[in-house]
């Protein structure tokens, strides 16, 4: 459970999340890029994205879920972001 979000849009994030198979739990990491913050208080969500080859692959996970291990900012942005939502990466890498 993430206590407070040290992250804005445009940041390269990773996020342990706990997957349980059958019995065992193991930890996954997903890195990609901050798309945007939506909700606030105990609805709010974060999405990242990454490319996987030439499929992009996009995961919405709840700040304060319990199957969330930790999340790692690995970079900021370098450029300043001026929008909260980065739906346009969407097309950037669609071509």
């Amino acid at each position: 459970m993430i206590a407070s979000i040290d992250f804005v849009p445009g940041d390269i994030l990773k996020v342990y999340q706990k997957i349980k198979e059958g019995e065992k739990t193991r930890i996954q990491i997903f890195e990609g890029v901050v798309l945007g913050i939506n909700g606030r208080g105990e609805n709010k969500m974060f999405t990242v994205r990454k490319l996987v080859g030439d499929v992009a692959v996009e995961k919405i996970f709840p700040v304060y879920s319990p199957n969330i291990e930790k999340t790692v900012v690995k970079a900021h942005s370098k450029n300043k972001v001026n929008k909260a939502k980065l739906y346009h990466l969407r097309e950037k890498h669609n071509n």
